[in-house]
């Protein structure tokens, strides 16, 4: 049976995990009020909405049994590969992105549904490629499909163009290649890419260089693409221009303190100094509001739902299951590592939203579905 729900799974549904995320997005909506406040349009209210869409989604999903999903993984994968080659004619072009289809009052954004998709197609694969006493680490012959089922969909969103996406999508994919256990030549190869890779920064954006300059990747880069790293590298130039929206995020988070200014009486975000502060910048709001150890509960929340996601990995009944724990953990992780670490100024401003705190259906709802795959997951762990 596909749909199959026993009373005994309810002692394995890992109970802390979803007590933590229903509390990091009540959190989001209480913080939302304040970010969007009057004179600008209240979006608590979709949010709640969604949220409510997505918990139907946490029970629908773990609903089913989850070997049923893992016979749909490759369906499901190319079904949202044709969602990305269909923005390419019906999308809706925000931003300079073409990255939503317009379905009336909403937009659906399909890389978010994306990433799902191909946590659970890696997930499908390394499952199907294990046998028992066959060379069990990943060379470079062998890594040739797992690098194919992620580059498809990250170039198709890289050409939307949506970098900050597509750079999630290679971490997810990274670390579970990673967790399949690869040779120590891959990572030799792997090390070297990163010396190589730092070496280009220094020699594009650090070294100083008589004219004509000699740059590897920067003259290819676009003009705002090309600020943010130089801005990241240089936080006190261009104060007015390309480094205005990073310094105006840490006054923000600095000015907090430890207790914070109190909810909706933050300066920078009520004289909305702060861009995209109901999505990108959502974290700033925060910190300003709620303050340093308001920020250490909020990193404590998830710290409990990855914790908990590699709980259910551990656990898992088979690989399939614990590919995908890894992988809902993996996109959820590299999403907040990311997004505080640009909004802090530590990181490159890539665009990334914060999991279940920043405004959006599409986010929230892959996040839930995700949070669905790990309760199915764990309430299964004894059943088969």
């Amino acid at each position: 049976m596909a749909v199959r729900v026993e009373r005994r799974m309810f002692t394995s549904a890992p109970w802390g995990l979803l007590a933590a995320t229903l509390l990091t997005a009540g959190i989001g909506i209480y913080n939302l009020v304040s970010a969007s406040r009057p004179p600008n349009h209240p979006l608590w209210g979709a949010q709640s909405a969604y949220l409510a869409i997505g918990l139907l989604a946490v029970v629908g999903v773990a609903a089913f049994d989850y070997r049923f999903i893992q016979r749909m993984a490759v369906p499901i994968y190319l079904l949202n590969i044709g969602a990305l080659v269909a923005l390419k004619f019906f999308g809706h072009t925000a931003k300079g992105a073409e990255s939503w289809f317009v379905l009336g009052p909403l937009r659906v954004q399909p890389a978010e549904f994306m990433k799902i998709g191909m946590v659970l197609m890696y997930a499908r694969f390394f499952n199907d490629d294990y046998r028992p006493g066959k060379e069990g680490h990943y060379g470079f012959l062998r890594l040739a499909i797992p690098v194919l089922i992620g580059l498809v969909p990250i170039l198709l969103v890289l050409v939307q163009p949506d970098l900050g996406t597509a750079l999630m999508m290679v971490f997810t994919a990274a670390t579970l290649i990673l967790f399949a256990r690869v040779r120590w030549t891959v990572l030799v190869a792997i090390g070297v890419a990163l010396v190589f890779g730092t070496g280009v920064l220094w020699n594009d954006y650090v070294r100083v260089q008589s004219e004509p300059k000699f740059t590897v990747v920067r003259h290819h880069l676009k003009k705002h693409q090309d600020g943010r790293i130089a801005g990241w590298l240089e936080p006190q130039t261009d104060l007015k221009g390309t480094n205005y929206h990073a310094m105006q995020s840490k006054i923000a988070v600095g000015s907090g303190g430890m207790t914070g200014k109190g909810w909706k009486d933050g300066t920078q975000t009520g004289l909305r100094y702060l861009p995209e502060q109901h999505t990108d910048f959502i974290f700033s709001v925060w910190a300003e509001e709620q303050g340093f150890l308001r920020c250490l509960l909020l990193l404590l929340l998830y710290a409990v739902i990855l914790l908990g996601s590699l709980g259910v990995a551990y656990g898992a009944r088979d690989r399939f299951g614990a590919f995908v724990a890894v992988g809902i953990a993996a996109m959820i992780f590299w999403q907040v590592f990311e997004n505080i670490g640009m909004v802090t100024g530590l990181l490159p401003i890539t665009g990334i939203t914060l999991p279940l705190m920043s405004y959006g259906g599409s986010s929230m709802l892959s996040v839930m579905i995700g949070i669905g795959l790990l309760v199915n997951i764990g309430m299964r762990r004894y059943i088969f």
